[in-house]
């Protein structure tokens, strides 16, 4: 058959006229494309040992991956993988970009490669990400997550397994493809059961017993369950009895006797024991007597069944103190034992069948739903305490397997909240009494993690952050430089201690240098298995515990991160995992930062070289201008301001460059220099602004800038003025009144290669001050910058006639005091005075 187009290839349940793949008018994708998605991941996870696995594709959004399908986890508990920007640093995004799989034996190999995986899912398991493409086009990525190998890598065997499945996937989907299908997923993924580990089969034996001769003739699955298949079964019931204990053959010769002698059609069952000692299901039966067969002998009919281990365990748990749950790897409830039914207060008909965190609400506490997470993908078993009622606590122990997760259930006191218990004591579920979890460890991290720019911010983080969700009291931060390692940062160790390890090398035998060297963390328990494992290293005053952390990015080394603790303590598994993981967070934050800083200096050095120190000495008119850098991102941006002495008169100039850092910075400085060749060449004001267009054309194609270019006669105060895309100037009289110019204008620089720059003509008077600046000075974010405009023209007009530098700080200050200014800014200040030269000099700030 085809799985594909036509009647004979729809899968079951879709609807004639829709094409499988396509989402349909209700949001679900018919199951065409999810019946061959499905089939490929069970295929894929039987094929390399796995217990869950998925396949992402892409989906209408330009970069982002969906998950299509999820075998063997429950789709909601893992509702933060549904989405994935291929531009993310997780392997499903690395194995999609590159087009190589990416195969990750164990948890530390994970956090030495992709450690934002390790934050969210900060568990032992192993995870294979497989490409699925044709070599000509990239469908998506195969994922299956199976149990670590601590120590061994994946094997060539499972990974050509793997390369196998993705490529008969790929070839189903090219097929698809070809009949008209969108190999995209824009819902929710498709949930599927895995089929069952290998467990005995269910088996229905069947025989007759003619009670008047004794005869029983028995079928060939009955010989097999009670002889082992032998074929000299005796046919009489004796001779069958002989094959049970004595104990059960008394019990069926009873319950048969009693169902011979039966008056009335009757049904008997008894458990007996077979010969491999598992429990059988025996069922006797008596009919009417039918006088025309066999001379109306009385005969009996018995079924023997082979139901597996279910029935017994079930009885089994029922007699337990303990409650006993099981959910299958969906969620879904299947067995609720009777002191379940107690402790949960629910009736197993109100909870079989109904998904875990919906038939038991409180379940889905986020605390409460990472300990699943952790128990379904670390194969692991996992206790903790929940409450599921205001004075009702609960001990919960998860111990998952193949085909689910069997949950054991017992009353608990109400825990101490000083003891650091998961769930909260008073609080509803949520409050920050669960944040101590491990899920909430690194996503706090990470979060404020993003919002630190420099290696000190991102230092102040670890220690505002990290220390306290450990109970610790000691950080340093050590960073490589020339193969030496230099402390960058410290805290609650005695002032000078750490001196004598600042500017070690990667030779010297020390656990903070072999941490980074072998890229392995070190953990001592106590200050004393430190001193045992390096014989005369210096100590502090504490005996607490030491953590020695890695700090490599991408593979490389940054340095190594020290915790310390005041008392002697253990670190769990998934203590080392969670720390592990946020150490890789913290290199890459700290590569990222040290970026940052190198930039950001160039930026700096470059706009302090490029922008004017001091303003021309000018006869009958004085200049005075400001810069402000923005508070965000590289601090350092593309504005200027320059004032140029010209033949035809002074050149007032101010712009804007698109952008932060140091490209922005440069191509100001080119602007800066082209605007001033083209004023010194005595070009009309139009003539500047088009060169200077065609000049950021040639030289960044896709850069733009604004720019306002005013040549100003001091004598006369006639005044030519030419604008692309920049902020209109303000103009305050002599008289004090102040007003926003109307100077016509052209398209911002570096856009169209033939704009033209009109140029307007208009006389500033003696006493007239012309103020320049650029949109960062009025912006706010959600205010309309018409009313930032206003707001300056206002203040400009309210300062009366002051010294120039006075109305200048004035005119910045409000801008200088906000904390958050994502933009940078300019003013030029320029005013025309009747006679003579001012008493001060022009000069910039």
């Amino acid at each position: 058959m085809s799985w594909y187009g036509g009647a004979a290839g729809r899968a079951p349940g879709s609807e004639a006229g829709t094409v499988p793949g396509r989402p349909r008018d209700d949001g679900r994708v018919p199951p065409g494309l999810a019946l061959v998605l499905a089939r490929a991941t069970v295929s894929a996870i039987e094929s390399v040992g796995g217990y869950a696995g998925g396949v992402y594709l892409p989906s209408g959004t330009r970069g982002l991956l969906r998950l299509a399908v999820l075998a063997g986890l429950p789709g909601p508990v893992f509702r933060p993988w549904w989405r994935m920007h291929v531009n993310r640093p997780f392997p499903v995004a690395e194995a999609y970009r590159s087009g190589r799989p990416v195969l990750l034996a164990d948890a530390e190999d994970a956090m030495r490669r992709f450690p934002q995986l390790m934050a969210g899912l900060p568990f032992p398991f192993g995870s294979l990400y497989m490409p699925v493409d044709t070599g000509r086009e990239r469908f998506g990525v195969l994922v299956v997550l199976r149990a670590a190998t601590p120590g061994r890598p994946v094997d060539e065997g499972d990974r050509r397994r793997l390369r196998k499945a993705a490529g008969r996937l790929a070839a189903d989907l090219t097929e698809l493809a070809a009949n008209g299908v969108s190999v995209e997923w824009d819902g929710e993924p498709a949930s599927v059961q895995l089929p069952t580990a290998t467990t005995p089969p269910v088996r229905l034996g069947r025989f007759e017993w003619d009670v008047e001769s004794g005869a029983v003739s028995i079928d060939d699955e009955l010989r097999a369950i009670v002889a082992a298949g032998r074929a000299d079964v005796p046919g009489t019931i004796d001779g069958l009895t002989q094959l049970l204990a004595p104990a059960d053959a008394y019990g069926l010769l009873t319950v048969a006797q009693q169902a011979a002698e039966a008056e009335r059609p009757t049904t008997r069952r008894i458990w007996l024991q077979g010969p491999d000692a598992r429990p059988y299901l025996l069922e006797l039966s008596r009919r009417p007597t039918d006088p025309s067969r066999n001379g109306g002998s009385a005969r009996v009919t018995g079924f023997v069944v082979d139901p597996g281990t279910g029935p017994i365990v079930a009885a089994a748990a029922d007699r337990l103190p303990s409650g006993i749950c099981s959910i299958d790897r969906l969620g879904r409830i299947t067995f609720v034992s009777r002191s379940a039914e107690t402790l949960l207060g629910h009736a197993r008909t109100e909870l079989l069948g109904r998904i875990l965190w919906d038939a038991l609400p409180w379940f889905e506490h986020p605390a409460y739903e990472d300990h699943l997470r952790a128990a379904l993908v670390s194969d692991g078993a996992v206790r903790f305490l929940a409450r599921r009622a205001p004075a009702k606590w609960l001990s919960v122990s998860l111990h998952p397997g193949h085909d689910g997760v069997t949950i054991v259930l017992a009353d608990a006191q109400r825990p101490d909240a000083t003891a650091g218990a998961t769930a909260p004591p008073d609080d509803a579920p949520g409050t920050p009494a669960d944040r101590a979890t491990p899920l909430y460890r690194p996503v706090a991290l990470a979060i404020a993690l993003t919002e630190a720019v420099t290696a000190r911010q991102v230092s102040a983080v670890v220690t505002e952050e990290l220390l306290p969700a450990f109970g610790g009291r000691q950080l340093a931060i050590y960073l490589l430089h020339e193969r030496h390692l230099q402390l960058a940062w410290e805290t609650g160790f005695p002032k000078g201690f750490l001196n004598r390890f600042d500017g070690v090398g990667l030779d010297a035998r020390l656990p903070g240098v072999e941490t980074l060297t072998s890229g392995r963390p070190i953990f001592f328990e106590s200050m004393q298995r430190l001193a045992a494992a390096y014989p005369g290293i210096p100590l502090d005053a504490h005996v607490g515990a030491r953590a020695f952390l890695p700090l490599i990015a991408s593979g490389r080394p940054v340095g190594s991160c020290i915790l310390g603790f005041d008392q002697p303590r253990g670190f769990s598994a998934e203590e080392r995992t969670v720390l592990t993981a946020l150490a890789g967070l913290i290199a890459q934050s700290l590569q990222r930062a040290q970026r940052y800083d190198t930039e950001a200096a160039l930026a700096r050095g470059l706009q302090s070289a490029l922008l004017p120190h001091r303003l021309p000495r000018l006869r009958h008119v004085d200049t005075v201008g400001r810069y402000l850098p923005g508070t965000q991102g590289m601090d350092v941006g593309g504005d200027w301001y320059d004032v140029v002495e010209t033949a035809g008169g002074v050149a007032l100039v101010i712009g804007d460059v698109q952008g932060h850092g140091v490209s922005a910075a440069a191509t100001m400085g080119q602007l800066r220099s082209a605007v001033r060749a083209f004023a010194l060449s005595n070009l009309d004001p139009q003539e500047v602004m088009s060169g200077t267009n065609r000049l950021l054309i040639d030289l960044d194609p896709g850069q733009f800038a604004s720019c306002c270019y005013v040549v100003l006669d001091p004598a006369t105060g006639a005044t030519r003025a030419v604008r692309a895309g920049h902020p209109q100037p303000l103009l305050r009289h002599a008289d004090g009144s102040a007003e926003v110019l109307d100077l016509s204008g052209g398209v911002v620089l570096g856009i169209d290669p033939d704009a033209t720059y009109p140029v307007t003509a208009l006389r500033l008077e003696p006493g007239a001050l012309l103020a320049l600046f650029t949109d960062g000075l009025v912006e706010q974010p959600g205010v309309d910058i018409d009313l930032g405009v206003e707001r300056l023209r206002a203040t400009l007009a309210g300062l009366g006639s002051g010294s120039l530098d006075r109305t200048a700080d004035r005119l910045i200050r409000e801008a200088r005091r906000a904390a958050d200014r994502p933009d940078d800014i300019a003013l030029l200040l320029a005013a025309r005075w009747a006679d003579g030269v001012p008493s001060r000099d022009g000069h910039a700030r």
